[in-house]
């Protein structure tokens, strides 16, 4: 949750976003709303107040099942926070969320043409692979072809927006590519970032092997240094092929641990920044020696998701919206964000964070409501027998997965006590590891999921990659659920250029998406890090990118 990344990464495993239930008084907490603001919180330091060199130690939930993030395997968290110093990025943010060309690695990047829609790629002349190979257009035509899902071969963790684009062209020389959309596509600017080099994505064999256990060749300020799959530890360093301002930073080193790990490593002082989950974690992280809690609220949400699919249990629409209807996300949220932030609200929108342009309420098919829920069982054919409903001999037992941790379990409990109240068994089933969408989710085997989603500055594209029906194609859709009547309008809301507009049709999307259950959200991420007091610009980036450069400790 430390970067901004275009795409909808899913969190795997990650850290319940302040989903750890404590009992602790509301006067310890942070203070503030869990809405998205226009600040952040990262201390920040001119360059000269720093230290040269120096060792950034952060965590990792896993260790990457592939560091092409373009890839369904490497579509996670832990895999974007390793790779986003080390391969080219096409825009920046500022804590407001607004983007600005990234100079390191392109002069320019314009929208040439409206009809057809063209935008140009300038690339810096210095920009070189850390092989010394020069970035050119080949590269952006080669990501282009693996990710445009012409050829469901690719394993791609989403083809929007590519799938709009018709060619991409050689321009004025070899650092100039000029992309040419035969559809409009209104979040433009959240192509070909990352970038990989032409070795990544010339093939599907390259696409699927050649970053499935290292990146042999990367373009950033860092480059892998080490890999220790025995210590679960990655390491960073400086990039002698780098063209821009040197880091200052020497490395960056990740090592893989246990949520429940974070806090003390802390207080150890074994970790310079961790996540902070929960009034207990946040307070105790204040007391540590040398520590203080920075806090940005992220476009980031924990989310239960329905699996809807074909001849599942929960395959009936009206089902889904009845056992939402006796979930109470509000008491969850009450349960997770007490002392965290001030008046904890339900997130009641699958593609805007609160605080976003855009956001509005869209969830009222499934508020809460435990009578509504249960006669709508009853009419459903779920007769109560016992404590548990039974249609056609069948029971209606679910099974609800999640990563081992404390706050998805304790989440899992007020789902369970609310579901039995309507004669609806509930089985909590903890995934340890990476173990929960490569063995779990992705082949369906479960009713309900939770996880989290971590997202950024340009939010439609979520609508593609997360709630697209395509029966022969579910990689982003984990529930399984869809409409050809919601593609038609999740296209028409992608090709929209006028921002008002797109945001009004994201909404008529979110209804029915809300209407087809395909998830619910419970909240947003509080963004609360335990960071070293000396350790400047790192901590709660909000909307911002980091800038891995000058990022260090105070001299």
């Amino acid at each position: 949750m430390r970067t901004r990344s275009t795409l909808t990464r899913l969190a795997i495993p990650m850290v319940a976003l302040g989903l750890i239930v404590s009992g602790c008084s509301s006067s310890d907490g942070e203070g503030g709303t869990a809405d998205i603001g226009t600040t952040n919180d990262i201390n920040p330091h001119p360059v000269s107040d720093l230290k040269d060199g120096g060792n950034l130690r952060l965590s990792l939930t896993s260790f990457p099942e592939s560091f092409n993030a373009l890839h369904v395997d490497g579509n996670t968290t832990d895999t974007n926070d390793v790779i986003t110093p080390l391969l080219p990025q096409n825009f920046t943010s500022n804590a407001a969320g607004e983007l600005s060309v990234d100079n390191d690695y392109y002069t320019d990047i314009k929208l040439t043409g409206t009809n057809p829609q063209v935008v140009t790629y300038t690339i810096n002349p210095k920009a070189v692979w850390s092989d010394g190979s020069p970035i050119t257009w080949e590269d952006f035509q080669s990501n282009w072809q693996a990710l445009n899902g012409r050829n469901p071969d690719y394993q791609v963790a989403t083809s929007t927006g590519y799938d709009h684009v018709g060619k991409v062209e050689r321009g004025v020389d070899d650092r100039q590519a000029v992309v040419t959309f035969d559809q409009p596509y209104g979040e433009w600017q959240g192509l070909f970032g990352p970038l990989y080099p032409k070795a990544a994505t010339e093939s599907v064999q390259a696409f699927n092997d050649w970053a499935r256990t290292s990146l042999p060749v990367s373009s950033g300020p860092f480059i892998i240094t080490n890999l220790d799959r025995t210590q679960n530890r990655i390491t960073l360093g400086r990039n002698p092929k780098w063209w821009g301002d040197t880091p200052v930073l020497a490395n960056i080193t990740f090592s893989v641990l246990d949520s429940s790990s974070w806090l003390p490593a802390i207080q150890n002082n074994e970790l310079d920044e961790a996540y902070m989950a929960g009034l207990e974690n946040v307070s105790a992280a204040r007391a540590a020696a040398g520590v203080e809690i920075r806090r940005a609220s992220e476009p980031s949400k924990n989310i239960v998701t329905f699996n809807g699919a074909p001849g599942s249990l929960l395959e009936d629409m009206k089902l889904r919206q009845a056992i939402a209807k006796a979930i109470d996300r509000q008491t969850i949220v009450d349960s997770s964000q007490h002392g965290i932030v001030d008046n904890p609200k339900v997130l009641n929108n699958h593609i805007f964070i609160a605080g976003q342009k855009g956001y509005q309420d869209n969830a009222s098919v499934v508020g809460f409501d435990p009578d509504a829920a249960a006669k709508e069982l009853d009419a459903l054919g779920w007769v109560l027998k016992g404590d548990v409903r039974e249609k056609d001999g069948r029971k209606l037992e679910l099974r609800d997965v999640m990563y081992d941790q404390t706050g998805w379990v304790d989440t899992a409990k007020i789902i369970q006590a609310n579901l039995a109240k309507v004669g609806v068994k509930l089985t909590i089933q903890t995934v340890p590891g990476t173990g929960l969408f490569t063995n779990v989710v992705n082949p369906g085997n479960f009713e309900l999921a939770q996880f989290g989603l971590s997202g950024g500055v340009l939010p439609l594209g979520v609508l593609r990659q997360t709630y697209y029906y395509d029966p022969a194609n579910w990689q982003g859709n984990k529930a399984r659920v869809g409409s050809p009547e919601l593609n038609k309008l999740i296209d028409q809301t992608l090709a929209e250029l006028d921002p008002d507009k797109a945001r009004e049709l994201a909404n008529q999307c979110d209804a029915k998406i809300f209407e087809q259950v395909n998830s619910l959200p419970l909240n947003q991420a509080s963004g609360t890090h335990a960071v070293r007091k000396d350790l400047a610009n790192w901590g709660a980036f909000g909307l911002a990118s980091p800038d891995y450069t000058k990022v260090g400790f105070l001299k």
